[in-house]
């Protein structure tokens, strides 16, 4: 029996950026897409992906570093937007075994908790 990840090996380029899954879109541009996390781990959990299939931060593809740096400034968008409205903000990226999805994505998430002291 195969699960859904073996399945589909890059959700961002079968499923969300064609449609097949529905997402909520935070931000997009040409080239970036940001979205609400389909399954959620936090209480905000946003990802931001290219929309030409590249593989990993280690992977550039045929965007390159070009492609990355317009795909940063939407994380730093986004990232910008979750600290204002929660007071903190985590960036996070996989690669290898951690990256399910093999097309470079970042989490932007809040956690839900603050550092004691801190509203």
């Amino acid at each position: 029996m195969t699960t859904a990840t073996e399945q589909v090996s890059d959700f961002y380029c079968q499923e969300a950026l064609t449609g097949n899954t529905p997402v909520t879109v935070i931000e997009e541009t040409d080239d970036v897409l940001a979205f609400e996390h389909t399954r959620p781990s936090y209480p905000v959990h946003i990802v931001v992906v290219p929309k030409p299939h590249t593989p990993s931060l280690e992977d550039l593809g045929e965007g390159g570093e070009e492609l990355l740096l317009k795909v940063l400034r939407v994380v730093r968008s986004v990232a910008a937007k979750v600290r204002e409205e929660y007071g903190a903000c985590c960036v996070v990226t996989n690669l290898g075994e951690y990256q399910e999805s093999k097309h470079q994505h970042w989490h932007v998430l809040f956690r839900g908790e603050l550092p004691e002291g801190h509203v």
